[in-house]
């Protein structure tokens, strides 16, 4: 599978400059801005129908970070769309103190045809949960979209949740873009604002047992 990330600039300027043969296209939450459902449901904005056009053109997945506005109610969001139609949005679904983006609900895996696609938003890769989650649903590859990395602390998340559930991961940010395999190693790191990464499938699964309290029932006589 390879992945191109677009790490500055919009929708426009990379299809200017793309010259094909990417599985997945990721951009992070410059491209589109801000994103008012009202608005697009009444045809004043085409947001994400331009992002559903591009995967049609460019005959891949496009994930794209923005903000949402839902009756002023504001998240952090990625819209994904395949060969010209929208797979689905997924909100961020952690708030940290009160921020002014308000947290969305569920975590969302894009069935796609290059592979089942995990989608972890913004500051949700502070939460290992969200990467569990996907690992267990069966999630091939959790792409993490972010805004702007600040220093090296979102690399050694993404290398201890990749080792740690045996997912794979990714992080394209605003003029950065990084990847680890399932040994927490990192494979990949760019600040290019085009650049591709091949990734490999990676699955491994060992028996893993724990002893802990609970779960106690009463043995039920005659049987």
């Amino acid at each position: 599978m390879r992945i191109c990330f677009v790490t500055s600039g919009g929708l426009d300027d990379f299809a200017k400059k793309y010259e094909g043969g990417a599985d997945v296209v990721c951009f992070s939450f410059q491209a589109i801005g801000e994103v008012s459902y009202e608005r697009e449901l009444k045809g004043e904005t085409s947001l994400f129908e331009d992002v559903a056009l591009l995967s049609k053109e460019a005959g891949c997945v496009v994930i794209c970070g923005c903000y949402t506005d839902a009756r002023s109610i504001r998240r952090k969001s990625v819209v994904v769309a395949e060969k010209g139609k929208i797979l689905g949005v997924s909100d961020m679904v952690n708030r940290i103190d009160g921020g002014q983006f308000r947290c969305g609900a569920g975590v969302k895996i894009f069935d796609t045809a290059v592979g089942k696609l995990g989608v972890i938003v913004a500051e949700d890769l502070y939460f290992p949960r969200i990467a569990e989650t996907l690992s267990v649903c069966g999630a091939e590859l959790a792409i993490c979209i972010y805004e702007q990395l600040e220093g090296s602390l979102e690399q050694t998340l993404m290398r201890a949740q990749a080792f740690s559930f045996g997912v794979p991961m990714c992080v394209c940010a605003y003029g950065y873009a990084q990847a680890a395999d399932i040994g927490g190693k990192v494979r990949f790191a760019s600040p290019k604002n085009l650049c591709v990464y091949d990734f490999e499938r990676e699955q491994e699964y060992h028996l893993v047992e724990t002893r802990q309290r609970g779960f106690y029932r009463k043995k039920k006589n005659g049987f």
